[in-house]
């Protein structure tokens, strides 16, 4: 059998530059690779006709996050609130929640200020320029 290994987590975005933008600045991130991807394989592997696509990969420490902007695009959907069915976010850990929530320009939609949940691990969301849910959190020591 073989043994998988989680290789990326993937967000499909609007506007790639834009989304690259964010979570470099938000999470100070480098960008470990970009590159488009097109044809027939593609087209059938995604399952959308005429499908192409621009893609970057984002160095988020443990996790390599791939952000994709399609063409043809599809149908904005609303933001999902988390308590919905196929709800999804990103986990990102920070050493320290309050301070990267000082740090965060005026412009980065919360939802609230930093909470400490009963199991002692500080939380934060936050939404992207697509409105992809991040939760910020720090671990209880």
């Amino acid at each position: 059998m073989t043994v998988p290994t989680a290789h990326h987590v993937g967000l499909t975005v609007s506007d790639l530059e834009a989304a690259v933008d964010f979570y470099r600045s938000v999470f100070d991130c480098s960008v470990v690779a970009e590159f488009s991807v097109a044809g027939d394989a593609f087209e059938t592997g995604v399952g959308i006709d005429d499908a192409s696509a621009r893609f970057a990969h984002l160095d988020l420490g443990s996790v390599r996050l791939e952000l994709v902007a399609y063409d043809p695009a599809g149908d904005d959907r609303p933001a999902a609130e988390l308590n919905e069915s196929g709800a999804t976010h990103l986990g990102v850990e920070v050493d320290s929640l309050d301070d990267f929530y000082r740090s965060l320009s005026a412009d980065v939609e919360t939802i609230s200020e930093p909470q400490t949940t009963e199991t002692g691990t500080k939380i934060c969301f936050l939404r992207d320029p697509d409105d992809h849910l991040v939760e910020v959190l720090e671990l209880d020591a």
